[in-house]
């Protein structure tokens, strides 16, 4: 039976990527997660009572836990998942992005060659330490093209310049070192379990507390989206199957605007969960039909939608070529766009007891990243 240590657990990827090895694997997991404000471990809940699973709180900056954590869990794989990850919060304050992206995974990658040093020949062969990062070190795509595994780096905000910084020392891990390295790369995830400050979630959530809608510039921004579930399935492949010193892309090709985006989840809302407003108005309406008063047009949830000012450094268009993942190895994405948003919606719709406390306590859905 492998043993995965999984950094960032208890996060939204993170979390996914536990449940997939437990449940699905049948690995055992070392949970390792500082518990920052998205660190959420009620995310493990199906797995928590698993004698495969554990739980660790500790900072991937903090070389001696992480170490001592090593020693114990004597693991086969390393799956790197813990950052600082919200663009906008990168740019209220970098300070913390750089710490936790570019130090801990440094530190990561120390405690793991120590590590890795100490195993006999055959356990040290199949060791694997896998680098979870973002499309968004490729920086802004035109209007044409896809993010290759040789695209070169370009990244445009705080957060994405501490991912490509951490990418940068992985590779150097590998070539001057030997530790036994995989990277990854992936377009935007959404589905259950997602932290209400992200895109997605913060609409479906507003929207059901009647709030605005708020979008960046014209939204016209362009992002791939993958469903977690498929990207959890992916990272485990990679960290499996993959070839030592190899990025591999994951994306899920469902390219939209940040405005369809909204719109659709406006558009099956309105059919899973009517606005109230939209109830009032047909009782109305049912009542004027004695009369000849016009019958009131029922409301959407698009026409919360507001349009506010863009955010500094927004990249235009992100989009993954997913073809060396899927050829060399196989993987497929089993969720489209379509499938994939309404399955997330449901699952907000079914689970406010993971998400309400989140959004009393933790943030109630305001803007950040005005610089």
């Amino acid at each position: 039976m492998k043993k995965y240590i999984v950094t960032g657990g208890a996060g939204f990827i993170g979390s996914a990527v536990c449940r997939h090895l437990v449940k699905d694997k049948k690995c055992a997991v070392l949970n390792l997660d500082k518990l920052t404000y998205a660190g959420v471990p009620e995310s493990l809940k199906e797995i928590e009572d698993s004698k495969l699973y554990r739980f660790a709180q500790a900072d991937v900056c903090d070389k001696d836990a992480i170490a001592a954590l090593f020693a114990d869990f004597q693991p086969d794989a390393v799956m790197h998942l813990a950052a600082e990850s919200h663009v906008d919060r990168s740019i209220d304050g970098p300070a913390a992005f750089m710490e936790t992206n570019i130090m801990g995974t440094y530190t990561m990658l120390e405690c793991a060659r120590e590590y890795w040093n100490t195993l006999s020949d055959d356990r040290k062969t199949n060791f694997r330490f896998h680098h979870i990062s973002t499309d968004e070190v490729y920086g802004s795509l035109g209007t044409e093209g896809l993010f290759e595994e040789t695209t070169s780096y370009d990244p445009r905000s705080p957060y994405s310049a501490s991912k490509a910084s951490s990418d940068h020392l992985v590779k150097a891990w590998f070539h001057t070192y030997g530790l036994p390295v995989v990277i990854t790369n992936c377009s935007n995830n959404y589905g259950p379990y997602h932290f209400p400050e992200k895109l997605i979630p913060l609409v479906i959530l507003n929207a059901l507390d009647e709030k605005p809608l708020p979008i960046y510039g014209k939204g016209d921004n362009i992002r791939d989206w993958l469903y977690v579930e498929d990207h959890a399935r992916a990272l485990v492949t990679v960290v499996d199957s993959g070839r030592l010193g190899e990025t591999y892309n994951v994306g899920g090709r469902n390219e939209r605007t940040n405005l369809e985006v909204v719109e659709t989840i406006c558009d099956i809302l309105d059919e899973l969960r009517p606005r109230q407003s939209q109830n009032d108005e047909c009782s109305l309406s049912n009542d004027a039909e004695s009369s000849d008063q016009p019958t009131n047009v029922a409301k959407s949830y698009r026409d919360l939608i507001i349009f506010v000012t863009d955010r500094p450094g927004h990249d235009a268009r992100y989009a993954i070529d997913a073809t060396k993942l899927e050829t060399e190895l196989g993987w497929k994405a089993q969720e489209n766009f379509d499938t994939g948003i309404r399955r997330t919606i449901q699952w907000y719709l079914d689970n406010d007891w993971w998400w309400r406390p989140l959004r009393e306590g933790r943030y109630s859905g305001e803007r950040l990243g005005r610089a």
